[in-house]
Order: C-alpha cells, then structure tokens, then sequence
C-alpha cells in the first residue's frame, strides 16, 4: 500500500501536469520531471524508508498505556494464535471453529451481497436504506459490512458509541444544517468531491478534530514523561499492565499478559536507533526531493519532516480506536498548507508532492503500529516485525512503480472517456488547483467551526482526565467521534450493531463472550477481507454483479 500511494502519488505530479496544460503558472515543463522509472524508485525510496523511524519510539505508548484495540491487528493475531498458538486444545480448538465458521458466513454473505451489487453507486445492501431514504442520503444507514460490525466486536463500547454519537452530530444534524446554507455559505450544484462545497467541511472538520484530540494525548505523553524523568522516579512506577501483574501472579490469564509485555519490552529498537535514522533519512531526502520537484523547496521538505512524527501519532491512534487509516485526509490537507504557501508559480506541483510525502510517512507508520499490535498477542519479537515492515517497504519501492508503469504505458491513465479514468487523480488536481488559493479557496465560516472543534476536542479530553472515572468512562472520545464526520454515518451505525451485538452477549453468557467475541469479530473481518481476492478477479475479468438492487421512494413508483 505504501509504495502504491507513493508511485501513484508521483503519477499524479506529472498527470497534473499533462491536464492543467503547459501554461499554467508552475508548470513549466522544465519544472517538471518527465516520470520516468528512475525518478519514481527513487521518489519512493527518499520518502518510505522514513516512515517507520517516525513512531518507532511509540509502540510502549500505543499498545501498553493506552491498550488501543487495533481491530485488525488483533483479528490477525487472533488467527495465528488459534492456528499455531499452545493454549489448552479444548479452547483453541473451539476457537478455530468458530473462527472458520464465522469466517464462511461472513466470506458467503459478501459473496451474495456481489450478485445485487450491479453497476452504479446506488446498487446492493450497501446502499440499504435502513433508516428511510432521508437518513439514507445523509449516509445515516447500516449497510451490511461485516468488517464493520467486527470492529464493533472488538472495539471497547465506549469507542463504538463515541463513533454512532459522532455519526448522529454530523449526518444526522451538523451537515443538513450546512446544506440548507447552499447558496449562501458556497455555491450550489457542485460535486460531492469539492472543496468549496459541503465535502470541504466535512474533511476540515473532521481533521481539525483528530489533530486536537491526537496532540492533546501526545502532549500529555510529553509531560508525563517529563514528569517522570524529573522526579526520577520511572522505575517505581511501571507501566499499569506490570503493576497489574504483580498483584496476581497466579492468575493464567494475567501470566500471560506478562509473557507478552516481557517479549514486547525485551526486544525492542534502540531509541538512538529510531532517531537518528529518522534525522538522517530526513536530512537525505531534504537535499534529493527538491532535484525531483523544484517546486518543492527544501524548507517545506523539512517542515513536512518536522509535523510527520506528530500527524504520525494522531493517525496511529485513530487507526487503533476504528482501524481506519485516514492518512489521505492528512495528504488533503498537506495539498491545501502547502500549496497554498507556494502560490500559482508552482503550487500545485508542490501541494502533491507534499501530499506524497505526509501520506507515505503517515500511513506506513499506523501500518507498523498495527504490526506491533499482532505482535505483542502473538509474542513475535518488535525488532522482526520492524525488519519486516522495512523489507516490505522496499519491495514496494520497486514493485509498485513497476506496476504503474505497466498501466502508464500501456494504457491512456487519466484519460476521461478511456478505460482507467483515475478519478482520484482528477480529484487530487482540483484539490491542488484549489489549495494555491489558500484559506480563500474555503467555504464560508469554515475556518471558524473547525477551530471550534479543535478546541472542543481538547476541552473534552482534558475533562476526561480531571473528573474521576466513574464519570470519565462515559465521556466519548473526541478521536473516534471525528471518523464518520468524514467516512460517513454508515460506519458509526455498522460499529454500534456490533456493540449491542457484544453488550446483549455479555449480559447472557459474560465467559462466552470474553473467549470467542474476537474470534467471531475476526472470522467476519477475515472472510469479508478474503473475498476482495475473487472481487478482484470478476473485476478483472470484466464480469459484472447481474442485479443491480436500489431503492426509491414510493411516491415516485410507477
């Protein structure tokens, strides 16, 4: 995924280029390197190998202190585990049964759904109307995804009712609110993908939510270790999960726990390790990217190196409450800050390549946190899983550029009436078009709601650690909130099905629940995760879904 996002990236540079014409401001065709293979490895090797040394030094943080789910990184242990794992045979054998079984119903349901799937945007259970026809084009609706109500299996309630809450807030009153100020607030009749329309709000205000609740929690990290260093006191106070293991060294469970963060903490990276790599990668790729893009100056390169470690965090840490890697919402923006910096002499080119490189960092460091998740439940040593990820990196470096090379080659890419429109080029070109206007190019009033919710986003979290428990635990989490302002509502309903599926489970059998919710929660991610191999294929093999299954309202009827 990473070198793909970075090839295709690079692609889009150059096939920003070829649409906007050679008379735009910026884009000169000295400015801007023809994309030929060489260009594109060494694009990609400048700005992926970085990506791990970014949040390296987290991984303590992320899976011990906060205890963040990962959904599926925990379905991926959970699988290893019942496969190869040593526990008692009763248990694991009943474990894989029930994974395999949920695995087939989840993999058989998907394929059902396919035949009713049609040709459109409209077609199939996932575009079920649910709640009405009016909840469903607010996105208000549950559409049958069994990853989704797995996540929900998996998730802690309060992360899958801080995500429905979210999904009421912004489908079900924030944006009917913003829409009925078409015409006034931004112009009528755009697209669904414009940035000077609702889209616009809605990926402003959901960013501005993360990076509140994501540096709230990473300067509350800095301080707390600020603390401890002062009061020389870090030994004396161990991590909750090994406080907790003293107290119970009898208990099974527990032993295990202590087993995994013993291997967790053991082999681990240096610190010096992460830094400096991450220094010295920065500092290479500060020199070579500007030889690559000239629109890009050397001071944006190292500013977007400065802000990766911290957008880095809040991505890992919203992929660990929903296990949704937002990483393009963070490349949108990185169009919009630094493009705009640049302006019309070449900000287009540098708001992509920005994008590039925010997304190939960002994206690559929740990947390796979500690594860590599997391995900490599956005792596999943080150093392997880190080589691992490296290694993956650099095959994708040279694999995926191959790939798209192919495809430039041999087909028209970007072509409107041909076969592979790459409609998310053309979408991250009007973003860029936009983005050198600055803050301008952004709808009415909103700059304002997105500092609101910024700010809003802090007050919450910071009345979550100040009031005592039995209140804080039903404060949501502004992180997880923030997900359906942008995904969609549909999420949030999907998460909370699987909730009250758990919830109804514990109160009737609370030890059935705790042995195999995760194995029924990873079974329906697994089979829903397979059957994207044979989709694949139909797609490939031109076959298409032979119903095609929408709904209307019934005053329209014939």
């Amino acid at each position: 995924m990473l070198g793909c996002s970075a090839s295709y990236i690079f692609a889009m540079d150059w096939k920003t280029y070829e649409l906007i014409g050679p008379d735009y401001p910026g884009n000169r065709a000295q400015d801007v390197r023809n994309p030929s293979l060489g260009w594109m490895i060494s694009f990609m090797f400048l700005i992926a190998l970085i990506g791990p040394f970014s949040i390296v030094m987290l991984r303590k943080v992320m899976v011990l202190d906060y205890k963040l789910a990962f959904p599926g990184g925990t379905a991926t242990a959970l699988m290893i585990n019942s496969l190869h794992g040593k526990t008692e045979a009763d248990l694991a054998g009943r474990k894989v049964h029930c994974l395999v079984k949920y695995m087939g119903l989840s993999f058989g349901w998907s394929f059902f759904k396919w035949f009713f799937s049609g040709v459109g945007d409209s077609c199939g259970f996932d575009n079920f109307p649910s709640f009405g026809i009016e909840a469903f084009k607010n996105t208000f609706y549950f559409n049958f995804n069994p990853s989704y109500v797995g996540y929900g299996l998996i998730s802690p309630h309060i992360v899958n009712c801080s995500v429905f809450l979210g999904s009421v807030m912004s489908c079900g009153f924030l944006w009917p609110f913003i829409t009925m100020q078409a015409g006034d607030w931004y112009p009528e009749n755009l697209s669904s993908t414009d940035f000077r329309g609702l889209y616009g709000y809605k990926v402003f205000i959901a960013i501005s939510i993360i990076l509140g609740d994501g540096l709230y929690n990473l300067i509350k990290m800095f301080f707390i270790i600020a603390r401890e260093i002062c009061n020389a006191q870090s030994k004396q106070h161990d991590l909750p999960i090994q406080a907790l293991l003293e107290d119970d060294e009898d208990s099974k469970q527990l032993g295990n726990e202590k087993l995994q963060t013993e291997i967790f903490l053991k082999d681990g990276i240096p610190t010096w390790l992460a830094v400096s790599g991450y220094i010295a990668l920065a500092a290479i790729s500060t020199v070579a990217v500007p030889i690559i893009f000239p629109q890009l100056k050397w001071y944006l390169v190292l500013a977007c190196y400065f802000l990766a470690p911290a957008i880095a965090f809040c991505n890992s840490y919203g992929m660990g409450l929903t296990n949704l890697n937002l990483a393009p919402s963070y490349g949108k923006i990185a169009i919009f800050v630094f493009g705009s910096l640049v302006g019309r002499d070449g900000g287009v080119i540098a708001g992509l390549a920005s994008c590039g490189i925010i997304m190939s960092i960002v994206c690559s460091a929740a990947d390796l946190m979500q690594d860590f998740k599997s391995g900490y439940l599956t005792l596999s040593s943080p150093r392997s899983m880190f080589v691992a990820q490296m290694i993956g990196v650099v095959l994708g470096c040279i694999i995926a550029p191959l790939t798209l090379w192919l495809f430039w080659t041999a087909f028209d890419i970007g072509d409107p009436d041909g076969e592979y429109k790459a409609p998310f080029a053309i979408i991250f070109r009007e973003m860029a078009i936009i983005g050198i206007q600055g803050l301008a190019a952004l709808p009415k009033h909103c700059l304002e709601i997105c500092c609101v919710c910024f700010l809003t986003a802090f007050v919450i979290n910071l009345l979550k650690d100040v009031t005592p428990h039995h209140v804080s635990k039903f404060i949501p989490i502004p992180m997880a909130m923030a997900v359906p302002f942008y995904v969609g509502a549909y999420f949030g309903v999907d998460m909370f099905i699987g909730t009250l599926i758990l919830f109804s489970w514990q109160k009737m059998n609370r030890r059935d629940a705790d042995d195999y919710a995760v194995a029924v929660a990873s079974g329906l991610i697994c089979g829903d995760g397979i059957w994207s191999i044979p989709s694949a294929v139909l797609s490939i093999l031109r076959i298409d879904p032979p119903i095609c299954m929408s709904f209307r309202p019934s005053s329209t009827s014939i």
